[in-house]
């Protein structure tokens, strides 16, 4: 009789992240909340006001983004529901806003001024510091037609750098206008809802021209490019004539020939793109002196022809924040975080919904970047955000859990956080599991403290200062450092006393 086969075990299943998502920890969680804290004071010193759009939108409410039955997730992450309508998670936070603002236009305040938060997600091919799934910060003003709103955009982008210890000369507010460059579009052919995604691909090939320099962007704006992995990025397919036409704007056309009127464009456009080009210019002109007659120099909020924003609702005045400073790399190279933010002016996207133009404009914040910056230039914002571990109650004896679930109970009434030890290992492990929760002192009370009345408290961060002296472990318990007796009566009482003598609230 032959022995029975083996039954064919399933593979287990590799613990991994989908590309392009990531786990946050305790650290980075609380140092976002510190950043956004502060933002927010700053947005609402300003007089936005918060409100909350849902993660999922019908996709026809994105616009241009907008999946055919060929290309469904083109862009975004899209499904269909059971009524087979099209939903996706949202790309940004601006679209939302203009579909919450138009379904409820006749109750809101106008000019209508918010901020909101929160994750949004892109299916696009991740890679070092792009993510799919990214968490934004923005405010907008809706229902306001005037340059003074774009003005005002880029002066509380300055006021939040600084908010946050990003010092001045570490930071610029660059603005340019979308007209200007549309007068470009129009010049080479581009204009109309027709040429709408290849405008998009000359915009966001623009856009790189400081990171791949001319010859990068000329291979986007003819054929295409492949880079440095071996990946190929399809381009816009401009003639020789239209890519030198861009490529002679974006180089010639800089802060210090600004007249408002005549950038350095040395072809022949078509008359609407000269028009939009000056329309464009004079409101530059007008920001510019606005900001200036606030006090901004142009140290912090200046004309910049580089700023370009990949998007296709924008249609006035852009704006971007850029961090100026270096740091290095992990090969000690200087690098330059760049672009933090950016935003400007989109009149059309609120009218898709209703009959009437109605103006907006807005700034958006991408956090994850920004909290990057700030731990690397040492800002008190995120530096003092490592959150202390609760206060963990060590198990000695294990008949007596009701002895140390009270000290626990104490404890969490006097609003001090605090654990008891909930697994099976013994005191070492306790210790071990107390260090990685970051927790900063342990309470032990064995049969001899309990008969005493007493109990130990163990100060974990003072105890690790001190542990360098000792050149064996032996001698490091054998010194009990930064261990302390006191009644049981007196636990919370003696706790806060560390708790504050290490800064923690």
């Amino acid at each position: 009789m032959s022995a029975p086969k083996a039954e064919k075990k399933s593979p287990r299943i590799q613990p991994r992240a989908p590309r392009g998502f990531a786990d946050r920890d305790p650290g980075d969680i609380a140092a976002t909340a510190r950043m956004m804290e502060t933002i927010r004071t700053v947005y609402e010193r300003y007089g936005f006001e918060a409100v909350e759009t849902p993660f999922v939108e019908y996709t026809d409410a994105l616009g241009k983004f907008l999946p055919d039955q060929d290309r469904p997730n083109e862009g975004v992450f899209s499904f269909q529901d059971d009524d087979e309508q099209w939903l996706s998670l949202r790309y940004d936070l601006t679209a939302p806003l203009a579909r919450h603002v138009a379904e409820n236009f006749d109750k809101l305040p106008k000019p209508y001024r918010s901020y909101r938060a929160g994750w949004v997600f892109r299916n696009e091919k991740p890679g070092p510091g792009r993510f799919r799934q990214f968490m934004q910060f923005d405010a907008d003003t809706v229902g306001a037609s005037s340059v003074a709103a774009d003005a005002e955009v880029c002066m509380m982008a300055a006021d939040t750098m600084e908010a946050l210890g990003i010092k001045r000369g570490d930071y610029v507010i660059k603005v340019n206008n979308r007209k200007i460059l549309d007068g470009v579009m129009e010049a080479i052919g581009l204009g109309g809802e027709e040429n709408a995604g290849r405008r998009l691909t000359v915009l966001r090939a623009i856009d790189k021209l400081d990171r791949l320099g001319v010859d990068g962007v000329k291979q986007l704006l003819g054929p295409g490019r492949k880079d440095e992995s071996g990946d190929f990025t399809k381009g816009a397919a401009l003639e020789p004539w239209q890519t030198e036409i861009v490529l002679d704007f974006e180089i010639e056309y800089g802060e210090n020939s600004f007249t408002g009127i005549t950038p350095g464009w040395n072809k022949e456009p078509i008359q609407s793109g000269l028009e939009l080009k000056r329309e464009g210019s004079f409101d530059l002109l007008e920001i510019q002196g606005l900001v200036r007659a606030a006090g901004y120099g142009p140290d912090r909020i200046r004309i910049d022809p580089s700023v370009v924003r990949g998007l296709e609702y924008y249609t006035g005045p852009v704006f971007e924040c850029e961090l100026t400073f270096e740091v290095k790399d992990e090969d000690g190279k200087p690098v330059r975080f760049g672009s933090v933010g950016g935003g400007g002016r989109y009149d059309g996207l609120v009218s898709r919904f209703r009959s009437e133009p109605v103006p907006a404009t807005g700034f958006s914040i991408g956090v994850s970047r920004l909290v990057s910056a700030l731990k690397a230039i040492g800002s008190p914002i995120v530096t003092g955000a490592n959150v202390a571990g609760p206060v963990v109650v060590l198990v000695m004896d294990k008949d007596r859990v009701g002895d140390y679930q009270k000290m626990v109970a104490e404890l969490r009434g006097a609003n001090i956080r605090a654990e008891m030890y909930l697994g099976d290992s013994g005191m070492k492990a306790q210790m071990k599991y107390a260090d990685r929760r970051n927790s900063p002192c342990v309470i032990i009370q064995g049969s001899n403290e309990k008969q005493a009345g007493e109990v130990q408290i163990k100060d974990l961060i003072e105890g690790a200062k001190q542990a360098d002296a000792y050149r064996s472990n032996a001698e490091y318990r054998a010194a009990r450092l930064a261990q302390f007796s006191c009644k049981e009566d007196e636990i919370v009482a003696r706790v806060r006393e560390l708790l504050t003598a290490h800064g923690i609230a």
